[in-house]
């Protein structure tokens, strides 16, 4: 058992009342969550047995969610099977959550037994590097699959890259959207023209005017789980880590983020929610915000507000200074296994359907909501199609143009522990803290979590 994943045991356990899964979806608006933290090691393997396939033409896969991942996986095996090799079979073996895939490879990995695993999992971005440093045994490099590597935006390249070589096929978009109310905006004298490229200064006077108009938030997110510090800060193509160490008390652009957090709460432009679903349920399918800032999942969630189809529009993220923010939170890649006996065929099968192909990323997109980060898929008249409850906008189309634009900044295996403790700061200064010593608290605890 890794010590590295052992360390983690502890903040697993803390977040056990999360929902697993950065870019799946299922009937619960909680699914929709980013992941909590790692599994433990010592946690039992999938139910599923898999492993590889046999068959010459066969290649087996682990994915979770019957309703987001695998209708993806469902469109490419039938993309390759009509268009490239009509005897193809992608035998696809359902997870119940995304950690189950994270366990079998540390089951795996903990035994020396590869043959377990199937020939290709999916796997959470935001986890992938850590996993390959506890088993760089257990993936199969992926550079010479023949994909052109240059039709993906960079910052989705950089999570299933190790040292410039790719490992991984990008499958789900992550890219962060700002959505408006555009009619709550109409009756403030505002357009969503005018929240593009805005300042968070100039946010702040439209979500004041906003409240005092309507009474509602011009945005919320989970006070647990605050997602808005890491958005905030990639926008700004800065992160809460700096050569592998946390970087947050000297970080002076964090702080003025900080500050920027504080101060929308104060003025009630932004609400905390108690938790997950007190985000999703209470804020906004409960109708108390007139914006919604997070990854493009978050979508249906948006929807399930039927009565205000046609009054949302979506952009790009504010920014201190002005000028358009981009950002990402969650998503998900394929990756070929060291178990894989037949390692040829799942390159050509992963670079033909997720490396490029509009009829998978169209399909994928009308059966299961999966939006790619492929750029040339992105451009298909399905893409470009109008949205009727974003009032007709493409906003297809531009999520992926806007993926394109997101800053690549330090990742670390602490992403979900980072969160922890700057949510908890953030609470603290509203209620009196003060800034420098909650942010030198939160920053001691990573650090002891780290082992540093």
């Amino acid at each position: 058992m890794k010590k590295k994943i052992l360390s983690v045991v502890l903040a697993s356990a803390m977040a056990a009342t999360m929902l697993v899964g950065c870019g799946s979806k299922s009937e619960t608006p909680a699914a929709d969550a980013p992941a909590a933290e790692a599994p433990a090691a010592d946690s039992e393997a999938p139910a599923a047995e898999a492993p590889a396939a046999d068959g010459e033409n066969t290649l087996s896969v682990y994915a979770w969610d019957a309703n987001f991942n695998i209708p993806a996986l469902e469109a490419a095996a039938n993309d390759y099977k009509k268009n490239v090799d009509p005897n193809f079979q992608l035998n696809i073996i359902e997870q119940s959550q995304s950690s189950d895939v994270e366990n079998a490879i540390t089951l795996a990995g903990s035994s020396g037994d590869y043959s377990t695993l199937p020939d290709i999992v999916l796997f959470q971005d935001h986890w992938f590097h850590k996993y390959v440093s506890d088993y760089p045994d257990a993936f199969v490099s992926v550079e010479d699959s023949g994909c052109d590597w240059t039709n993906f935006g960079a910052e989705k390249l950089s999570y299933s890259s190790i040292n410039g070589e790719h490992y991984g096929f990008p499958v789900d978009n992550g890219t962060a959207v700002f959505a408006y109310r555009v009619d709550l905006l109409e009756q403030c004298g505002y357009t969503i023209d005018d929240m593009t490229g805005i300042s968070w200064a100039d946010f702040i006077k439209v979500g004041e005017a906003v409240y005092e108009k309507t009474g509602k938030h011009l945005l919320s997110m989970d006070g647990d789980g605050n997602d808005l510090i890491y958005m905030m800060l990639q926008a700004e193509g800065v992160s809460q880590f700096k050569d592998g160490v946390p970087y947050i008390t000297e970080n002076e652009t964090l702080k003025e983020i900080v500050k920027v957090i504080v101060e929308m709460m104060q003025k009630n432009v932004l609400y905390l929610a108690n938790d997950w679903s007190g985000y999703t349920d209470q804020t906004i399918v409960g109708d108390m915000v007139a914006g919604v800032m997070n990854g493009n999942w978050i979508i249906p969630t948006i929807k399930q507000v039927t009565e205000n189809s046609g009054k949302w529009e979506i952009t790009s993220l504010p920014t201190l200074a002005g000028g358009e923010g981009f950002a990402s939170n969650g998503g998900s890649s394929l990756y070929v296994t060291a178990a894989c006996k037949n390692p040829e065929l799942a390159k050509k099968f992963l670079a033909y359907t997720f490396g490029g192909s509009s009829v998978t990323y169209d399909a994928a997109l009308k059966n299961g909501g999966v939006i790619t980060t492929c750029i040339s898929a992105g451009k298909s008249d399905v893409y470009n199609e109008g949205v009727e409850y974003f009032n007709n906008q493409p906003i297809y189309s531009k999520i992926v143009e806007m993926g394109s634009h997101v800053p690549v900044v330090e990742q670390s295996d602490y992403h979900y522990t980072c969160r922890t403790q700057m949510a908890a700061a953030i609470i603290n200064i509203f209620n009196g803290g003060d800034l420098d010593t909650e942010l030198k608290t939160a920053e001691d605890q990573l650090r002891f979590e780290m082992g540093l």
